[in-house]
């Protein structure tokens, strides 16, 4: 049903910044858990951050420890668009990046294999 998109990827320096968006399209994501991950060349793809619906317009962000501080998750309903604002970028920071849904919601999973519609990805490319 639902489809999701991601953009805003590119090739930047140590220290930049960065945002990328997930859009929806063909549902609402509001409901969704809505998360990141990304995957580097020869790694396991790794959970970047997630968004879980508590109740009305109140969400739980949880991001890996490898981003906090670093990272943020948005939600804008209205555009029914998820974003992934990255702030001083490492070059550890290169991979795909990919938005994903968890369209049951129940479980707050950090794991690829519970998401059920995944973009096709955009690459995100940081420079020392």
């Amino acid at each position: 049903q639902i489809q999701l998109t991601e953009s805003g990827g590119g090739l930047v320096q140590a220290g930049d910044s960065l945002e990328l968006s997930c859009a929806a399209s063909g549902g609402t994501l509001s409901r969704y858990t809505m998360a990141w991950f990304r995957q580097a060349p020869g790694m396991e793809r790794e959970f970047v951050g997630n968004s879980k619906r508590l109740g009305g317009d109140v969400y739980i962000t949880t991001l890996a420890d490898s981003v906090k501080g670093r990272f943020t998750i948005s939600r804008h309903n209205a555009r029914n668009t998820m974003y992934l604002q990255m702030s001083s970028l490492k070059p550890e920071d290169t991979a795909v990046y990919y938005c994903a849904a968890d369209l049951s919601a129940t479980v707050n999973s950090f794991t690829a294999k519970d998401y059920d519609i995944w973009g096709q990805g955009t690459q995100v490319t940081v420079s020392s």
